[in-house]
């Protein structure tokens, strides 16, 4: 073939390639379903979580963390789902698709990887087919950690209503289903001590909403409304220091109002008055009180 102007004809094997496929198929193409360029889901493929240690000599001392290489993937699934077998292979492909998605060869070595799986239950049907069709075996190596031995990558499956609740206190907890008041209690006491940091505030938040009727309990209303109600003034006073001023004073901040009437709805279903819920809340009447008819009116 003749090269123009120097330059080789760009030769599109792919596409011949597929044709080659389904010609040397032709005598039983009825049996099978030929597709071009197959997508991998609706959506990219996407790790949940991937943990990078910084130190590769470095031993993770934490529990759920012992297993890990320089590269680890975590797949989580919430207190409404559950791990399934093809959980297990979707996440181990992206594994293998993250070792080879590299600018060089084997610049990620197959041992520095890592497979985690998070979920609230036990997934007995699925350690149940990978030992029963794939063999392999699985070790409880401390509570709620399971590894698993057989796959091309260390896995560790964990789950987190088995973790010790001394070492993994807002994993354990983080469920719709919170077993008992005084452990609310002492998410509420120890979120105490951390309610201006954001991790705390992302978790404590999904904890609350997703435990409604246990946070309900006699006097626990009262503690959360005064953690919310202390950091709502302190983000004023940042918000005033940083020179802000002019927008407080147009009117409550979105975010304010939103928080406000929560705390007001509350109030207005235990009975009490909007003198009460003013002194209570540190705020006048007539600042309040346009929150307090439109929740009067939703409730008749």
């Amino acid at each position: 073939m003749k090269e123009k102007e120097g330059k080789k004809e760009l030769l599109q094997w792919h596409p011949a390639f597929y044709a080659g496929l389904q010609i040397d198929f032709a005598d039983e193409a009825k049996y099978l379903k030929f597709e071009n360029e197959h997508m991998l889901g609706s959506k990219p493929m996407q790790i949940d979580v991937l943990i990078i240690k910084k130190e590769s000599g470095r031993q993770i001392q934490k529990n759920i963390g012992r297993i890990f290489c320089t590269h680890n993937i975590v797949e989580y699934k919430s207190p409404e789902d559950s791990l399934t077998v093809d959980d297990f292979y979707k996440v181990l492909g992206y594994a293998c698709f993250y070792k080879s998605d590299t600018e060089k060869v084997d610049e990620i070595k197959a041992g520095d990887i890592t497979v985690s799986f998070v979920g609230s239950r036990y997934p007995r049907e699925m350690l149940r087919h990978l030992k029963e069709e794939r063999h392999y075996q699985v070790e409880q190596c401390s509570a709620g950690v399971y590894y698993l031995y057989g796959a091309m990558f260390p896995v560790q499956v964990i789950v987190t209503k088995q973790l010790p609740e001394e070492e993994n206190l807002w994993l354990r907890n983080l469920t719709n289903d919170l077993e008992r008041d005084d452990k609310a209690w002492k998410l509420l006491r120890v979120y105490e001590k951390h309610q201006t940091e954001v991790l705390y505030q992302s978790v404590m938040n999904v904890i609350v909403r997703a435990n409604e009727e246990r946070f309900k309990v006699s006097g626990m209303c009262e503690a959360l409304e005064e953690l919310m109600k202390e950091r709502i003034e302190e983000l004023e006073e940042q918000a005033v220091s940083r020179g802000l001023k002019q927008g407080l004073e147009r009117g409550i901040s979105q975010g304010r109002q939103q928080t406000l009437l929560a705390l007001i709805r509350k109030k207005i279903e235990k009975g009490k008055s909007l003198p009460q819920i003013a002194e209570e809340l540190e705020e006048t009447q007539d600042a309040i009180l346009p929150l307090y008819h439109q929740l009067k009116s939703e409730s008749e």
